[in-house]
Parts: C-alpha cells; structure tokens; sequence
C-alpha cells in the first residue's frame, strides 16, 4: 500500500498522508518521492511549497519536525502546511470553551482579575480596583464599578454590552477608555466597541446588527 500520494491541484500540490500506514514508512516514501521530484525539476526552476495531508490521523510536534527535516534537505521544496481532519482533545475543548457564554455571579474585588475564555454574561458585582477581562465579548447585568475588558488580548471585533457608567475603565483589545472622561450614558442598552478609528467608541444595542452584523447573526437578533 502506497503510504504517500502526490496530487496536483488548481492551487498546488498536496501530498497526502496515509491515516493508517507506519510512520517510518510516510518518512521513506517521502524521501523517495523528493528525490524523485528533484530529478525531474530543473536546479533554475520556481521552488515549489506543498501542502500536507494527513487525514484522521494527528501528527505530534516531533513526527513534524521530521517531516520538515525531509523536505530541508532540497532547496527547491518547502512545505506550506501541515493540516489534519482531527485535533488534541485538549485544543478541542478550548475552542468550545472559547465559542461558549459563561455565565459569571463572582464578586470581584479590588485588585482581583476575573479572566473568561469566551463570551461572558456577567451578573455578579465588580468592585472598584476589580477587573473582569474576557477573551469575548462582554455582556453586563450585574453592577459594575472596576475595569471591563472584552476581547483580550487583541480580538477588537469585541464589544461590551451594559450599563458602564459606574465603570472605572472599559477595553477592548488594545484600546482603553477611562469612563469618568467619556459622557456614558447611565443605560444598561449602551454598547462599547472599537470603531474604524481603533479607538473605543459608544452606541446603543440596537445598533450591534450594524457594527457587528457577524455577532448579530451568531446572538439570532433580537
């Protein structure tokens, strides 16, 4: 059984890695296949990157580092990526961690982080000197009188939504506001959000289907 298949593509070429076969065979059959492609392409030619395939079978960092190993010993390849139909269960339960609303009911004192992965729905009572920081956006129920920060560390298509007024700083991303400075409105329907500007900017929620309309979809409207 052939444990390394060459396609040619639209795009490129995609090597494709047999799921089921013996590593030490894809690495020999892989060698063997660029000595082959490096007898049949001329040294003055394009250099060529490839794609790699491995389909439900899941590489660990070593049996790449091989891989790349192979294919650095000919000047003329490169490989763009290695891509796989499967992932680590732990990478898996990060991504559904971090596409979930949280619900939050902490009291959050002064100078205590709360860091969510995702999007959190926070009622609990966030203290001055106090900081509730989300990788997602921010929606606010409870009373908030420390520091809101959404989409840490640098995802600026966050925004906050809730009454900030009482705030001490609201952040998006890179972009920090102190709320005593701003004329906020004392509404649990104000939204904060990075506008084209990358500066922090205020609207009402009514306007979250214009600012982010993929955050509209994904929230079903309301």
């Amino acid at each position: 059984m052939q444990s390394v298949v060459l396609k040619g593509h639209q795009d490129g070429y995609v090597i494709n890695l047999k799921a089921d076969a013996k590593f030490v065979d894809i690495l020999r059959e892989l060698t063997e296949l660029f000595e082959q492609l490096q007898q049949d392409k001329k040294m003055d030619s394009e250099p060529l990157s490839f794609n790699i395939t491995t389909g439900m079978r899941l590489l660990d960092a070593t049996e790449k580092q091989k891989i790349e190993e192979i294919v650095s010993r000919y000047p003329l390849f490169s490989i763009h990526k290695i891509t796989s139909e499967v992932m680590r269960v732990q990478d898996a339960l990060e991504m559904i961690e971090s596409k979930s609303i949280h619900l939050n009911a902490n009291t959050i004192r002064n100078g205590q982080v709360e860091h969510v992965k995702g999007d959190v729905l926070f009622i609990g009572n966030l203290h001055q000197g106090g900081m509730l920081r989300a990788t997602g956006n921010v929606f606010l129920l409870g009373r908030c009188e420390g520091i809101v920060h959404a989409g840490y560390p640098s995802n600026a298509e966050a925004i906050i939504v809730g009454n900030v007024h009482a705030a001490q700083q609201v952040r998006i991303a890179d972009a920090v506001a102190i709320v005593a400075q701003e004329q906020v409105a004392d509404d649990e329907g104000t939204v904060v959000y990075v506008n084209d500007l990358h500066v922090l900017d205020y609207t009402k929620h009514t306007e979250v289907k214009t600012i982010r309309p993929k955050l509209f979809a994904r929230m079903g409207g309301y």
